[in-house]
């Protein structure tokens, strides 16, 4: 899990830069897209088997959270907070999966994790409320939505991972998001000023799509398949 946190520390940064040559609609469905071909490559080498019927709900319940809405919402957001901000804004992200592990895999942590966890996210609102002049930037907004796509993402995952294995999920997720996403990709690639955009912004998009979308998951899933999802979505 932390080398899956190492990879996804660049991602809000990475988003930036793809943001100077592509709007957010087209950097979040891109990086899907871009994932899915690598997780099907890695899927048709490893000839992994098919999910069960009882497993896709689960899938595309993780591909909404974690393949469209975080990027999609953290891309707006990066586009009116610096990357150190919405960052900080993040951090309320590993409260928000501890709270969906507890719906959704019925997960029971101690009262001394509780206290821990809502103490760091505490400080974390108070940084966000003292930055903003006592109220939230619209980009905290959209970081929140990001956070609240984020934490259902993590804990579905994270609870399908103990079954079909980590890196088997964030595949088999992408895959099953990319039928649905082509059509808006697509539309969204022929607004694009591809002549224009710059170097930093190609880099960007292939970090958050390679990296960000698919290499870390597949550390963040594998750690929470192991150690469950509340306690290892503290780190």
């Amino acid at each position: 899990a932390f080398v899956g946190v190492l990879m996804f520390g660049a991602t809000l940064p990475a988003t930036r830069l793809a943001l100077e040559g592509f709007d957010p609609g087209f950097v979040a469905l891109a990086r899907a897209e871009l994932a899915a071909l690598l997780a099907g490559l890695a899927l048709w080498i490893a000839r992994a088997p098919l999910p069960a019927r009882e497993h896709w709900r689960a899938l595309m319940i993780t591909a909404a959270g974690v393949v469209l809405g975080f990027p999609l919402f953290s891309s707006i957001a990066m586009r009116t907070s610096d990357a150190s901000h919405g960052a900080v804004v993040n951090g309320l992200l590993p409260f928000a999966t501890a709270l969906a592990a507890m719906w959704r895999a019925h997960e029971r942590p101690s009262p001394g994790f509780w206290v821990a966890a809502a103490s760091g996210s505490a400080l974390v609102v108070a940084f966000a409320l003292n930055a903003g002049g006592g109220t939230l930037r619209a980009g905290d907004w959209a970081m929140l939505a990001a956070v609240a796509a984020g934490a259902i993402g993590y804990a579905e995952g994270g609870r399908l991972a103990a079954r079909l294995g980590g890196w088997q999920t964030i595949a088999w997720a992408l895959v099953a998001a990319a039928p649905w996403l082509l059509a808006p990709a697509l539309w969204s690639a022929a607004q694009q000023p591809f002549a224009r955009a710059g170097a930093r912004a190609w880099a960007g998009l292939a970090y958050v799509a390679v990296v960000s979308q698919f290499l870390g998951f597949l550390f963040w899933y594998g750690g929470m398949a192991i150690g469950g999802v509340a306690r290892v979505s503290q780190v």
